[in-house]
């Protein structure tokens, strides 16, 4: 139950009146007192009267105050923020598929360790988010477009193949005109959904060589911040990775620092995992950020159900220590 914002404050003002019912309550009981006393035989009243009155007969209008405070409190239409389920965005998943994500320092191989937790990933994104799928290597494609079809997506990467090469600037410049594709379908315009990207790679770009060459990731990553997409990246591996390739032992250690550079460049947030369970806490807090938003909404249900309440308990409690309704 939240205090804080009313969307009709000036029914705070019935607090007065409650406050006058109580001090009301308190004089009226006083001066019962004092007529008693006023007109009692003192040695009969000392014999056949207790010597105080059971605090117990107060109980029942103390609870009907509190029930009419909360109702007070609800007429006034208390805010508080919650997490809502979005009911329309736009996310790419971008997950790579070079050579290196055969390693297997991390169980069983590095790729299907991704594939496990971007599975649990889709399942939990709430149904109104359109999720695509772009997997990336020496070239990006796009898997799927767009969809709340989510058996689409999970069947793509089950089916994801690893090739040679690194183009992570392609991925995210793949990622872009997926969602510029698929606004345009939707009539989407300058009300088009809000949109980010989800970048997972294990290593440096190789193509082309420079970040900031023209199809380079940083200079993708400026371009989505233009465009209002952020890219959330995680770099997933360990330092010790090595992948067989011909008979040769090749180190290929996680590209942390160029991960965070894009994730920075392009107003988004970078994770890094080493493992499925890291991958997969990763994911749950992707599904968080992206999957729900915060909105102020009416919170004066629950005033209104403790108002309720205690004024049935206030009638119960009349009938069983005063034998009548207060």
């Amino acid at each position: 139950m939240s205090l804080s914002g009313f969307a009709h404050p000036w029914w705070l003002l019935s607090l007065l009146a409650v406050a006058a019912l109580a001090i009301g309550y308190v004089v009226a009981v006083r001066a019962q007192h004092r007529r008693a006393l006023r007109f009692a035989n003192f040695d009969l009243l000392a014999s056949v009267a207790p010597r105080r009155r059971d605090p117990a007969v107060h109980v029942p209008a103390v609870l009907l105050l509190l029930s009419l405070t909360a109702l007070s409190i609800a007429a006034a239409g208390p805010t508080a923020d919650q997490k809502v389920p979005r009911n329309r965005a736009t996310v790419i998943l971008a997950i790579d598929v070079s050579l290196s994500m055969m390693a297997t320092d991390v169980e069983p191989t590095r790729l299907e360790a991704a594939q496990e937790a971007a599975k649990s990933f889709v399942e939990e994104l709430p149904d109104g988010i359109n999720l695509g799928l772009v997997s990336f290597s020496g070239t990006a494609s796009v898997l799927v477009s767009p969809t709340t079809d989510r058996k689409a997506v999970n069947h793509a990467i089950d089916t994801l193949q690893l090739s040679e090469r690194t183009a992570t600037g392609e991925a995210i410049f793949t990622s872009l005109q997926a969602i510029e594709n698929f606004d345009a379908s939707i009539g989407g315009g300058d009300d088009a959904p809000p949109a980010r990207i989800v970048l997972e790679s294990d290593g440096t770009q190789t193509v082309p060589e420079g970040l900031d060459d023209p199809r380079g990731a940083f200079t993708a990553a400026r371009l989505a911040e233009e465009r209002g997409v952020p890219i959330s990246t995680i770099s997933f591996g360990t330092l010790h990775g090595t992948v067989d390739i011909e008979g040769q032992r090749i180190p290929v250690p996680v590209d942390d620092p160029s991960l965070e550079e894009i994730a920075a460049l392009s107003g988004g947030e970078a994770f890094t995992a080493s493992s499925l369970s890291q991958l997969e806490t990763v994911y749950d807090t992707l599904q968080e950020q992206i999957g729900y938003e915060e909105v102020r909404d009416d919170a004066s249900r629950p005033w209104l159900l403790l108002g309720g309440g205690l004024l049935i308990a206030s009638a119960v409690g009349a009938l069983v220590f005063t034998r009548r309704l207060p």
